[in-house]
């Protein structure tokens, strides 16, 4: 479990492209600071596993599912990635909870900058339209955000100094993709209903 609360920007540094998979080796001093062979680093919101951990940097390997169901695939050596390790039992729930599981992505349609924030638009794949309401929470690119205005199909957020600063959300610019994941409760509830009302019907 993460919360979208970004640690730090790090780097991918290599990709090594397999038959059905990638390996990315990225450097990001903070998320390291402890990290072991099978721990969990969400990389853009996608939780992936460390494979070898030497100095700042870590390697992960990323299925031809995830390639398919990410933005991920789409990166390169130079490339800027959100990262966050999971969080620990008894520590502030900072943003919601985020399971490093993508649903799709989105594509960043347009930015408005004002003097202290930035309201940026993001399409919603259909799908997905009907788990993302006003002032609800969505995660794009593994940033816990609040929602705006959600559309038939895209949605605003807005932007403080803050995330434009420490998140790939700063340099995205029209026409990029990002990660998107909707809130997990919503996808519970819409379960639940489907099933009562399926128990009510027999």
């Amino acid at each position: 479990m993460f919360t979208g609360i970004v640690e730090e920007l790090g780097e991918i540094t290599a990709v090594e492209t397999l038959d059905d998979a990638c390996r990315f080796r990225l450097r990001g001093p903070v998320v390291t600071q402890g990290a072991k062979h099978g721990d969990s680093i969400a990389v853009n919101g996608v939780c992936l596993t460390v494979v070898d951990h030497e100095g700042d940097e870590f390697t992960a390997d990323v299925m031809a599912e995830t390639l398919n169901r990410s933005s991920l695939g789409a990166l390169k050596a130079g490339s800027r990635v959100n990262l966050e390790r999971p969080m620990a039992v008894g520590e502030r729930l900072g943003g919601h909870i985020v399971q490093g599981h993508v649903d799709g992505t989105g594509e960043i349609l347009e930015r408005k900058p004002s003097e202290h924030w930035e309201i940026v638009k993001v399409s919603l794949p259909a799908d997905l339209t009907r788990y993302v309401v006003e002032k609800g929470s969505i995660t794009v690119d593994g940033i816990s955000l609040t929602v705006v205005d959600a559309g038939p199909d895209h949605f605003t957020v807005s932007l403080i100094p803050t995330t434009l600063d420490l998140t790939t959300l700063g340099h995205k610019q029209p026409g990029d993709p990002v990660n998107l994941e909707v809130d997990v409760i919503a996808k519970y509830v819409e379960r639940m209903l489907g099933d009562r009302a399926q128990g009510a019907g027999r």
